[in-house]
């Protein structure tokens, strides 16, 4: 970012053939533009200045897809579970090079990422055998003349292969048979691609990442603010129009700029240096970092006391903000999966495949589930064989 000069004086003259006007004594400031750069919103950018730079996105994307993953599948044929269907296999294991934990942690995370997940399906005699994830930025969708969806295009390097997609793909999850199952969060102002979480925090994450540099550059400086350039001659007279110039570029050259916050001036005589930038506690750099940090937790759904966060007091104590990420995110998450996932290995079954979380594994969800079980125990008017079927068996 450059930092250009204002003048605390105009200079006259400036129609062709005007006299040069000598500079007076006085002061010049260094200020930054009045112009935001913001990181570009592709999945290449986003997943470099958020996860891979962030903390704050990198510690809520991880938590999102490590939770949602850790949870094991149940397969329903109707109302009976088929515990040795091959489903239930593929799930556990969806392909030679990744475990089932491994493969939904990434699916999770090109979600939170992208908002778009991709699944390539190998199917051999019309069965599923394998499933292999493609990376969002590779894949392009191709509309149709009717609007939806006609073919997937992936690109890696100078490969390049086209999936073709379902018949009828409303909503953008390809049904079953497709090669491709497309899985997408919500999107107000796109057909076929999803929004993800962490373009919605985009604004805070550059600042965070804003905040983190300029403080660094600081630091590297011996952490001196910025501030004015005084000229108080001892014997009269003004700069002339070349030791103007010539002071103007070696500020623009050596001074400007994040990278040199802070660089110690070498001063001649007549010139002297006032501080006026904010220290680092009047700018109160800390809570600014925290603020940006919460929105970034916000747009994931991830209570910030979770992250570390200091000053949020939404929840009373660490179990309630616990069970709240599981609840209002992760759950919504996993069914949302589960649905997509289930109409897409019941084409061509006649009776179709339910895929459903089992929720008794999952640690977070404990003391909800004591409580069922506690109200479910306690009804008397209920047969054993309603009470397994309130609590889900």
């Amino acid at each position: 970012m450059r930092f250009p000069f204002l003048q605390a004086w105009r200079r006259a003259g400036a129609n062709a053939g005007a006299v040069p006007e000598t500079k007076a004594g006085g002061f010049v400031t260094l200020t930054a533009e009045g112009r935001a750069r913001w990181t570009s919103r592709s999945y290449a950018a986003l997943a470099r200045e958020g996860f891979m730079r962030n903390p704050v996105a990198h510690r809520a994307v991880r938590m999102i897809a490590e939770a949602a993953a850790s949870v094991p599948w149940l397969v329903y044929e109707g109302e009976d579970e088929l515990a040795d269907n091959p489903v239930a296999g593929l799930l556990s294991r969806p392909n030679a090079r990744m475990g089932g934990n491994e493969f939904f942690e990434a699916l999770y995370g090109h979600l939170q990422i992208s908002g778009n997940a991709f699944v390539e399906g190998v199917r051999i005699g019309g069965d599923l055998r394998e499933l292999h994830l493609l990376r969002p930025d590779r894949v392009r969708v191709i509309e149709g003349r009717d609007g939806w969806p006609e073919a997937y295009e992936y690109r890696a390097g100078a490969h390049v292969r086209r999936y073709p997609a379902a018949d009828g793909g409303a909503g953008g999850a390809a049904a079953g048979g497709a090669a491709v199952l497309h899985l997408r969060l919500f999107h107000p102002l796109d057909d076929h691609l999803g929004f993800a979480p962490l373009e919605a925090a985009s604004v805070a994450l550059d600042l965070s990442n804003a905040a983190a540099h300029w403080n660094k550059a600081l630091l590297d400086n011996s952490a001196r603010p910025s501030g004015a350039l005084v000229y108080q001659p001892k014997d009269g007279g003004n700069l002339s129009p070349d030791q103007y110039d010539r002071l103007k570029a070696e500020l623009e050259e050596g001074y400007s700029g994040p990278a040199r916050a802070g660089r110690p001036m070498l001063l001649e005589g007549g010139l002297d240096w006032k501080a006026m930038g904010l220290s680092p506690r009047e700018m109160d750099f800390v809570e600014a970092k925290n603020g940006a940090a919460r929105d970034i937790a916000l747009a994931f759904g991830v209570p910030p006391m979770l992250i570390g966060i200091p000053g949020d007091a939404t929840y009373a104590n660490y179990q309630e903000a616990n069970r709240a990420f599981w609840r209002l995110t992760v759950l919504p998450l996993i069914f949302r999966t589960a649905s997509t996932l289930s109409g897409w290995f019941s084409e061509g079954r006649a009776t179709p495949l339910r895929l459903a979380p089992d929720l008794d594994q999952v640690a977070g969800l404990s003391a909800e589930r004591g409580e069922l079980w506690a109200r479910v125990g306690g009804a008397g008017f209920l047969s054993d064989e309603e009470k397994r079927r309130a609590v889900g068996y």
